[in-house]
Order: structure tokens, then C-alpha cells, then sequence
């Protein structure tokens, strides 16, 4: 007689953290969407200017994405609408609107970035010290972070460029020691809160000096809310960016800026709304885009969002 007992249940599928986040990941639409748009930005920016295959003749060669070169003017059509020849008008000057949009992605994208490593290999450096040591280190680095952070993000750029000077790489330091104090505070918590843990107090028993515990043992296990704020900080730096350009302390014309597009269209919004509000939008696009993919990686590095 066969029996009748009942199956045993299936045992639970064991998964890598790796995949566990992979999975977690792409359960989180909104995650997706952010970094289907990060990635289309960035390979505008990559893009913009690149040519795949070399021309034949003596004739200039086309970039792959860009229809014009964006710094060529035509006095005679300045102000034109949008049409299929220019799908986002000309500006004053008579640019095409569209072609300067995607060159100027290129420049969003590295102050973005750029400024937000710099800023945070700053405040990861000083946050792990000031939350490791304790004492008048810490007590020194986070009055100083309480006074810079008093000051609002516009006005602390536009001190450090009044003593570095306007320009793109100056402008990429000023950002970044705008953000670095936000990462120190960040990362001086986590610090203050994992330096307790069982494996610190281990390394520490076993003799290991305070740049490995700093480095191997620390730094891995509070890099992931690094990630996060770093991820949605790009999106405040390259809004930052953009004010800065659009009052005149961006990159200097005819380099394509959003910032510096907008600050040209201001003056005719009445008359050709297309000149400010097509880079008012990319600036809008990508902001968006940061802001959706820091959310997704949240949830991705919360151990409670794994099941």
C-alpha cells in the first residue's frame, strides 16, 4: 500500500548577497527606470561628439549623435523655432539648441561626478577618523563640518569660487568641498555605530593597526550607505552646476552649459520660450534620473528589503 504522507516542502532557494540584490534590484521598477535614464545620459554624453566611422572624402566627419556643431552660429536665423531641421529651435546666436544640449550633457556629468569623488574621498577620510579616534579630532573635524554646513550649498560654492576663480575644474573643487561635510557627518555615524561591533573589537585584540582597521574592516561595511548618498548627491551637484553657470561663474562660452543656455533664454521667454526651456528640461531629466536610482539602491543595500 503506498503511503500518503505529505511532501516535504521545497527548501528555500540560497542565494548570494550579490544576487540577493540583484533580485531586490530589479523588483524596484522605479530603480529601473532611474538607471535606464542614468545610462541614457551618460551614453549621450560619451556620444555627442563621437564619430564611428571615419568619412572618405576631405568632408568634415558626423558625430554619431549631435546633428550640428554646437558653437557654429547663423546670425540670419537666429531665434528659429523649433522644426525638423532643428528639433529644438536656434538660440540667439543661432545654435542649434538640440546639439548644444547634448555636449552640454558631457558637462553636467563630469562636474556631477567628479565633484561628488572628490568631496566624498574627503568626508569619508575625515568622517572615519573623527568617529574612530573620538577625542579632540573628533570633537576639532565635526565643529568644523557645524560651520561649513551653516552655510547654504549656493553660497558656499560661490565663496570658494570668489577665492579659486571660475572655470570648470575650479568649479568641480568648489562643489566638492560643498558636499564633503555632509559625507563626514554621514559617515561619522555609521562609523560611531559599527567601531562597536564584535570584528572591530576582534582586529583590535588580534593587534591590527588603526589604517587596516580603518580601511579593511571599517570602511567595507558602512560603504554602502556611502553609495547612496554619493548616488543622490550627483543629482544636488549638477543642479548646483547649473546655478552656478546660469549667474556667469560656469565654464567659459562657447563651451555648452545648461546652466549658461537657460541664463541666455531668460530674456526671451516671451518672445522664444524653446531656448531656456529645452535645457531647463535635461537639467530636470537627469536630476530626476540620480534622485530615482539613489532611491533604488536604498532599498537594495537595506538588509531588510532582502527576502
Amino acid at each position: 500500500m503506498e503511503s500518503t504522507l505529505p511532501a516535504a516542502p521545497a527548501a528555500p532557494e540560497l542565494r548570494t548577497q550579490r544576487q540577493r540584490a540583484w533580485h531586490t534590484f530589479k523588483r524596484n521598477r522605479t530603480a529601473l527606470v532611474g538607471l535606464a535614464m542614468v545610462v541614457l545620459v551618460a551614453l549621450v554624453a560619451i556620444f555627442s561628439d563621437t564619430v564611428l566611422i571615419a568619412p572618405l572624402t576631405d568632408a568634415e566627419p558626423t558625430p554619431l549623435l549631435a546633428p550640428y556643431d554646437p558653437t557654429i552660429q547663423d546670425p540670419r536665423n537666429r531665434l528659429l523655432p523649433p522644426s525638423w531641421e532643428h528639433p529644438m529651435g536656434l538660440d540667439t546666436y543661432g545654435r542649434d539648441i538640440f546639439s548644444r544640449i547634448l555636449y552640454g550633457a558631457r558637462v553636467s556629468l563630469m562636474v556631477g561626478i567628479l565633484s561628488v569623488a572628490l568631496g566624498g574621498i574627503l568626508g569619508v577620510i575625515l568622517g572615519l577618523v573623527a568617529g574612530y579616534s573620538g577625542g579632540a579630532a573628533e570633537q576639532w573635524i565635526m565643529r568644523s563640518v557645524d560651520v561649513l554646513m551653516a552655510f547654504p550649498s549656493l553660497l558656499m560654492g560661490l565663496m570658494v569660487l570668489a577665492v579659486l576663480g571660475s572655470g570648470l575644474t575650479k568649479m568641480i573643487i568648489a562643489i566638492g568641498i560643498m558636499l564633503a561635510p555632509g559625507f563626514v557627518r554621514v559617515v561619522h555615524g555609521a562609523t560611531l555605530g559599527a567601531k562597536q561591533n564584535d570584528y572591530i573589537l576582534a582586529a583590535r585584540a588580534i593587534g591590527a593597526g588603526h589604517p587596516r582597521i580603518l580601511f579593511r574592516h571599517l570602511l567595507p561595511n558602512i560603504l554602502g550607505e556611502v553609495v547612496v548618498l554619493a548616488s543622490i548627491w550627483v543629482a544636488s551637484a549638477i543642479r548646483v552646476e547649473a546655478s552656478l553657470s546660469f549667474i556667469g561663474l560656469g565654464v567659459s562660452p562657447p563651451t555648452p552649459a545648461w546652466g549658461t543656455m537657460i541664463r541666455e533664454g531668460v530674456q526671451y521667454l516671451t518672445t522664444a520660450p524653446w531656448i531656456a526651456l529645452f535645457p531647463g528640461l535635461a537639467i530636470l531629466f537627469t536630476v530626476l534620473a540620480f534622485n530615482l536610482l539613489g532611491d533604488g539602491l536604498r532599498d537594495v543595500l537595506d538588509p531588510k528589503s532582502y527576502q
